[in-house]
């Protein structure tokens, strides 16, 4: 069964550019920052960070709603929703994340988690009837899996420097966000709001039980020696545009709002060099610029033409 009018309803107004270009820096650059935070914040346990990470975005939210005088209880029908979303788009992308910055830097990292909108691109054209790949976008996925390889493809060779686990980890990364944002294009007549609600309740929920369970309560010990950064990445870097991200999945579908992914490792790359003294060499710039140019073509072919 075609599932072209999941995710929406006729009557949703048609986004505007400004909607959807506003919302996409937005996005990026709060995603951006997550990578910077997520190394200022010390020598923590991943499951840890993602505990933090995912409770102080779901307290965040909660907030949002009980000053608004909206439940946050979860209705029966959301269970399976939040617990998918907070699954796929929150502790264990999370966790993962975590780890693979103590493998390899953040800005190369950031480049290969660009890699999520041409994951999504082809799944959404196995799945949805209206964004199929048109012969441009096709090639765009083969531009960008060719700069996957020039940035990850040296980590086979001997002596290479390149930490193999830590890039394919940040793949695992860009391959569990793009199937969330697949998956939000499936679900009817939910609200964003509550699915960005529930996603952080679900994910810090697990991550929690994960992180006592396999670090130990102690491992929570150097938390309030890092409570900023960790503030910042789950009030700002986690719950707002998680918020803003959903909307913006509804309202263009899942390949348009996956952009976002080329505009974060952008920002990521800049706060890199900035605040964190890395280096980018040829082969990091030619392998992001790659990946971002198949981007380029899988987002930019002929999409944003209805966009008014």
């Amino acid at each position: 069964m075609s599932l072209q009018n999941a995710g929406g309803t006729a009557s949703t107004p048609a986004p505007t550019a400004a909607f959807v270009i506003s919302n996409l820096l937005v996005c990026s650059f709060l995603w951006g920052s997550s990578f910077l935070l997520v190394k200022l914040s010390g020598s923590l346990s991943p499951f840890v960070l993602a505990a933090m990470r995912g409770l102080i975005g779901a307290t965040t939210l909660a907030l949002w709603f009980t000053l608004q005088g909206k439940s946050i209880l979860p209705q029966r029908h959301e269970w399976r929703i939040w617990a998918v979303l907070g699954t796929l788009n929150g502790w264990l992308p999370n966790v993962l994340l975590a780890y693979a910055l103590t493998q390899i830097p953040t800005a190369p990292a950031g480049m290969i988690q660009a890699s999520s909108p041409l994951i999504v691109a082809v799944l959404s054209h196995l799945l949805f009837a209206d964004e199929r790949l048109t012969p441009r976008r096709f090639l765009g996925v083969l531009v960008g899996f060719l700069g996957m390889g020039i940035l990850i493809g040296p980590a086979a060779l001997p002596d290479s420097g390149i930490n193999a686990t830590g890039a394919l980890l940040m793949l695992a990364v860009a391959f569990s966000y793009a199937t969330a944002n697949v998956f939000v294009r499936t679900v009817k007549q939910a609200d964003p709001a509550r699915m960005a609600l529930g996603q952080q309740i679900c994910s810090g929920s697990v991550a929690t039980l994960l992180a006592i369970t396999v670090a130990g309560p102690s491992a929570f010990a150097p938390v309030p020696s890092h409570i900023l950064p960790l503030l910042a990445l789950g009030a700002l870097s986690t719950a707002l545009p998680i918020l803003l991200f959903m909307h913006l999945i509804r309202r263009t579908g899942p390949t348009r709002a996956s952009m976002v992914g080329y505009l974060a490792p952008v920002w990521t790359t800049i706060m890199a060099v900035l605040f964190l003294g890395e280096s980018i060499g040829p082969r990091e710039l030619t392998g992001g610029a790659v990946v971002l140019a198949g981007v380029a073509l899988v987002s930019f072919s002929g999409r944003l033409g209805s966009v008014r």
